[in-house]
């Protein structure tokens, strides 16, 4: 996992305006977020259009950075992983070193994920670990040796949901009926 800097960041705002989806897009992009291993031809039919159209389409979504990336959802439990929380962190305020605070907690074997954020912390870690005393030690020993770090506060997750596509498919649908 690389962290994307500031001005990526900035950049790819800016550009959101560029993303805009028609409804071929929309289906192809929920089609892949269910299960990116969708083939072309299931996604032209779904989306109504020509397999070398859909196949277009994909490139487009990819050159315009709507799709990122194609990854495998791989279930923390079955990795020794059972544990896993979201943790706060908030640095002291005359550190603000984002840049190096974001490389080195992404080297780290137990982070799944890093969210810069707004508001009264700075980040949020998804962090996947064995057991408690493994999530005890990450935090004492990563987070509060650092002297960068002004605070955590660490929430247990105790499930996973992930609603994304069909949550907006069934809003798509309701709006079309009315």
């Amino acid at each position: 996992m690389s962290p994307e800097s500031s001005e990526s960041i900035a950049r790819r705002v800016r550009q959101s305006n560029d993303l805009r989806l028609d409804d071929v897009d929309q289906i192809i992009v929920d089609a892949l977020q269910r299960d990116a291993r969708t083939p072309n031809n299931a996604l032209a039919e779904l989306a109504g259009i020509a397999p070398s159209t859909a196949l277009g389409r994909m490139r487009s979504l990819i050159e315009r950075g709507v799709i990122r990336g194609f990854h495998a959802d791989i279930d923390p439990v079955a990795l020794g992983r059972g544990l896993e929380a979201m943790i706060s962190v908030r640095l002291q305020a005359h550190a603000r070193k984002h840049a190096a605070f974001t490389k080195r907690i992404a080297t780290l074997e137990e982070v799944v994920d890093i969210y810069f954020i707004a508001g009264a912390n700075d980040y949020l870690l998804h962090v996947a670990v064995p057991d408690a005393a493994a999530l005890r030690n990450f935090v004492i020993d990563h987070l509060g040796a650092d002297p960068e770090v002004a605070g955590t506060e660490t929430t247990l997750i105790f499930e996973h949901l992930r609603p994304r596509a069909g949550r907006r498919q069934a809003a798509r649908s309701a709006k079309s009926a009315t």
